[in-house]
């Protein structure tokens, strides 16, 4: 991978509230293009004040459906996130990896949990 492009979650979302996964899915869109172009893609939370999990998903957990683990680790940087963003980042991250792997066994899995918390 050669050339980097920056692209600024802010000004792909026109807002400071990144909550919402139509504009995660935008800003997956522009990642996935870049990627499959081969270059790496600085993703920046510059002036982004709030952020979801629902937005987290569509922006980057979908990646690992299209991309090797390799791929996206070598190919994008998160910049200018929160500390607690991070944490959220990851934990998005590592569901998605989880269900990308096998997603059959993790949908079971899933709702399994989900019927025993209605029990």
């Amino acid at each position: 991978m050669t050339e980097q492009v920056t692209i600024r979650v802010f000004e792909v979302v026109g807002s400071d509230l990144c909550v919402a996964s139509g504009d995660g899915q935008k800003v997956y869109e522009q990642i996935k293009a870049v990627l499959k172009e081969g270059r790496r893609v600085e993703l920046s939370f510059h002036n982004v004040e709030s952020l979801t999990s629902a937005f987290l998903n569509a922006a980057v957990g979908q990646l690992y459906g299209e991309f090797t683990e390799n791929q996206i680790r070598e190919g994008l940087k998160v910049s200018d996130m929160e500390q607690d963003d991070m944490v959220l980042l990851k934990r998005v991250v590592d569901t998605a990896k989880a269900y990308f792997k096998d997603p059959d066994r993790f949908t079971k899995t899933m709702n399994e949990e989900l019927e025993e918390e209605d029990e």
